[in-house]
């Protein structure tokens, strides 16, 4: 079956505007792809400095994101004097629960950490904020998140991100039963997702179709010569024979 990846990350705001569109394809479309996560990093540990340029960047940004695609969100978080915008582990977090109880789990999870983030305004840079929305063993999640496995599988899903050409996030990634890849990258709606995902059908179809019919024409073409070159020998022959007799 055609798989279907999400490259996305938790504290993303278009990656949040994408939930939706997600739950459709998932919900809709359950019968011809396989749905799983990707995480991409969006930026670690003190990449972005906590000051009046910055909280009024995210505002810009958090506003035109909600004016496009009509997700909620909610600047409370901005009111804060201090935090530290590291988004690795919300990423570390789904991935956990993604190792420990799977692709729908790990779905559920991501959405509603990214509904916390960004409706409810809390802070899930902590392993505190992330382990209450745990719905699954809260220590066993603790446990595995802390561990050097979970450390190996963030920076893997972020390698595998680069390595599918998923440079934007969300990006979706299409790979067919052939193994045929299509990365998406950037925020798109669900109907321009399908008309995109239509083309593609259309232009592989229609290559299909181009190489069908070369090989017909090298067929007739390789059968015209091999034809052709009887008749040669087959005169060769004949006039070989009509000089000895």
């Amino acid at each position: 079956m055609t798989q279907l990846i999400f490259v996305l990350d938790p504290m993303c705001s278009w990656c949040w505007s994408f939930h939706p569109v997600i739950e459709a394809l998932r919900k809709e479309y359950a019968d011809r792809y396989t749905f799983s996560l990707t995480m991409g990093g969006l930026r670690t540990t003190g990449q972005m400095e906590w000051n009046t340029q910055s909280k009024a960047y995210l505002a810009s940004a958090w506003d035109s994101v909600a004016n496009t695609t009509k997700q909620p969100f909610n600047i409370s978080l901005l009111n804060r004097t201090h935090f530290d915008y590291n988004t690795y582990p919300a990423c570390k977090a789904v991935i956990t629960i993604r190792e420990l109880y799977g692709e729908d789990a790990a779905f559920a999870y991501l959405g509603a950490i990214q509904k916390a983030f960004y409706v409810d305004g809390a802070d899930i840079t902590t392993l505190e904020t992330l382990t209450h929305y745990v719905t699954q063993d809260k220590e066993a999640f603790q446990t595995f998140y802390q561990s050097d496995r979970a450390e190996l599988l963030m920076q893997h899903d972020f390698s595998k991100a680069r390595s599918m050409g998923a440079n934007a996030f969300p990006s979706t990634v299409k790979i067919d039963e052939d193994g045929h890849m299509v990365c998406i990258n950037g925020y798109k709606r669900l109907e321009d997702i399908l008309k995109i995902f239509n083309i593609i059908f259309f232009i592989r179809i229609s290559f299909m179709f181009l190489l069908l019919k070369l090989s017909i024409l090298l067929n007739i073409i390789i059968y015209q010569i091999l034809n052709t070159w009887s008749n040669i020998i087959t005169i060769i022959e004949l006039n070989h024979h009509t000089v000895k007799f």
